[in-house]
């Protein structure tokens, strides 16, 4: 058994150094994902990615209902969706009246003319990945490992019990399903 997964085991069974002893295994990973993901985020971004996998962390393992992971693969997913859910709550709360959510802030550095990567705006991939999950919630696990977890095909057909072909041929459908869907959406607004 691995030794991530043997941490797990012991903080679903009640040990309290679990914990303590789980994150410096993880915590690398984690930021390298949050580091990649916020990259992916429009200008103008507050949320850093410390920050981020403390909070994703912080809701796996500090809270008070238990939580029951099967291996280093199900604890990445669950990590996934939970940084998902953190960004999509973040965008969410920015775009409120309240806060200036019609408001766009303007960076010094932004006034000279310098390429962007593009970037995904988190609220319609959501509402997509929310879709796409009611046709078919295989395709949306995947794309939920892929793109907030950052596994690897290899790995996300594992974590998913699926052959890597298959995984291929669902990331190659769900990435063209996302994209035209998310299109449709600007179209509509």
């Amino acid at each position: 058994m691995h030794e991530v997964t043997q941490i797990l085991s012991a903080i679903e069974h009640g040990d309290p150094s679990a914990a303590e002893q789980l994150l410096p295994l993880v915590y690398d990973a984690l930021r390298r994902l949050a580091a990649q993901k916020l990259v992916q985020e429009s200008p103008g971004q507050t949320l850093q990615a410390t920050a981020l996998v403390h909070e994703v962390y912080l809701r796996l393992v500090g809270s008070e209902k238990g939580q029951h992971w099967d291996s280093r693969g199900h604890f990445f997913a669950a990590a996934a969706e939970a940084m998902r859910r953190i960004l999509v709550e973040s965008a969410r709360h920015k775009q409120t009246q309240k806060l200036g959510g019609g408001w766009h802030r303007l960076e010094l550095a932004d006034v000279e003319p310098i390429a962007q990567k593009p970037t995904t705006d988190v609220l319609a991939l959501n509402e997509a990945l929310g879709k796409l999950e009611a046709k078919d919630p295989r395709k949306a696990n995947l794309i939920k490992l892929r793109y907030f977890a950052g596994l690897t095909i290899e790995e996300a057909a594992h974590a998913l019990g699926v052959s890597t072909s298959t995984a291929d041929n669902d990331w190659a459908y769900a990435k063209s399903w996302l994209r035209l869907e998310m299109e449709r959406q600007v179209h509509r607004d």
